[in-house]
Order: structure tokens, then sequence, then C-alpha cells
């Protein structure tokens, strides 16, 4: 299968890499690479050239450039291929993306990553949505991916759910770090951390990923938290816990920076 990648990041390169070990063609771009690539994969000039030359797109970039990545793709976008918006960006920049592509009758894809990518790279558990899900999904049989499917959706669908789990999670998360922070100011880690575990089920190691994780990916959970703000203050919804995560990650960020 003929397959580009737009964006070249911690995700974007581990789903290029393991795609080209299956043995498939694979284009990229990002305009500053830093991970290792598998030696198959054909870097590019241009998010444009990448579209060019496949059949599947997957673009996993941060919400930020999707408009504009859109903007140029159209370009070159063709009816036979399929366009994966895998930014995590709420509903309405999904639409207003597929809006764009809309005249070049792209098969646009609504596909929202439901997990941390580096444990299992491209079998990833995924969730697709749209016009065109089901199809998409027939399309990509021979790659065997985990993709679950938004039954009788539209663009948006997918972000939206993916956007509410996230409420959960990345709550949950931004609690336990707090949690642990105050612990350790107190003296009292050990304690904290046997409270925490007995909402956790007694999973220590469970603890101790929610913080790391948490740190690892500050910057990329903090814009998709702000993603979360806007979706909810759309419905008006007050999101007055969401904030307190988003403003969680971001002193995160500063602390390991």
């Amino acid at each position: 299968m003929k397959i580009a990648i737009l964006g070249l990041g911690e995700s974007g390169a581990r789903f290029a890499n393991d795609l080209a070990e299956k043995g498939h063609q694979v284009w990229g771009y990002d305009p500053e690479p830093k991970y290792k690539l598998h030696s198959d994969i054909q870097l590019v000039e241009s998010n444009a050239k990448a579209v060019s030359y496949a059949d599947l797109i997957l673009s996993v970039n941060l919400s930020s450039a999707s408009i504009e990545i859109a903007q140029e793709i159209a370009t070159v976008a063709k009816p036979h291929q399929f366009f994966c918006e895998m930014n995590t960006s709420g509903p309405q920049k999904k639409i207003a993306i597929a809006k764009i592509l809309a005249p070049t009758q792209i098969k646009v894809i609504d596909l929202a990553i439901m997990a941390p990518v580096p444990p299992k790279g491209i079998l990833t558990p995924f969730l697709a949505a749209g016009e065109y899900a089901s199809e998409f999904l027939e399309f990509v049989k021979p790659l065997a991916l985990n993709i679950s499917l938004v039954e009788n959706s539209t663009i948006g669908d997918a972000a939206t759910r993916k956007l509410l789990r996230s409420i959960v999670y990345k709550g949950i998360a931004a609690v336990i770090c707090e949690a642990m922070e105050a612990g350790e100011a107190f003296g009292m880690e050990a304690y904290i951390r046997g409270q925490i575990s007995s909402l956790v089920g007694g999973n220590d190691e469970l603890i101790d990923r929610f913080v790391e994780g948490s740190r690892t990916h500050a910057l990329r959970r903090m814009h998709e938290m702000e993603a979360v703000i806007e979706m909810l203050e759309d419905k008006g919804v007050e999101p007055i816990v969401t904030r307190g995560t988003r403003n969680n990650l971001e002193k995160l960020l500063k602390s390991c920076s």
C-alpha cells in the first residue's frame, strides 16, 4: 500500500516506521524531522509532494497546523485517496478541514488516536468516523489495524468521543500528579500513594504511568485539553475542571523545561 505520513513527530514517526517495517511504501514530510526513521521511508520536501504519491494519507500534526496543511494538500488531492485527519482538535476544526477538502472529492476520515502511541505503534486503538468510514475500514483491512467504527457518523464524531474521554483520563492524571506533589511536599508520599492505589485497584505501576505520561507528553496533552475547553464552551458547558487539567499540564511543561 502507498502511504503518506504528514508529521513525523513521536506518533507519526512510529506509524511510518511500523508501516515501512511491514513492507508498505511510505512517503513522509515534516519541516523539522527529529526521530530516527526506517531506511525505506522516502522523505520529501512538502506535504503536497507526499500526498501526490499515496493512496492513504495519515495527517499526524498539531491542531494549530491542520488547517494550513489541508489548504496545501487541496492542490493535489484526488477522489480515490483516503485522508485521515488524526490531529487532536475539536469537531468544529475537523469539519472545517473536511470542507476545505470537499471540492477535491478526497475521502476524509475523522480518525482519532484513542491511546498513547509508543506501546503499540500502528496497532494503537483508533476510532473512525465520517461518510467514508466504513469504506475506509475495508480499504485498510490488509494493514490489520485496531480500528473501531462510529456507526452512521459524520466528521467530528470521533474527535468528540476522544475529547470527552480525555476529560476523564487527563483529569484523573492531573489529580494524581497534584496529589503526589502534595504528598512529597508534606513528606507523606507513601501515604498519598496508598490512597491513590486504593482507588485504582492497587495498581502501583498505573500511578507512575499517569505521572510520567503527563510529564512526557505535557505539551501535546495541554493542546488536547485546550481543544476540549473550546468544544465544551461551544456547547455552553463551563470547563472548570478541564481548565485546571490544562493548567496542571502547563505547570508540568515548565518544570520539565
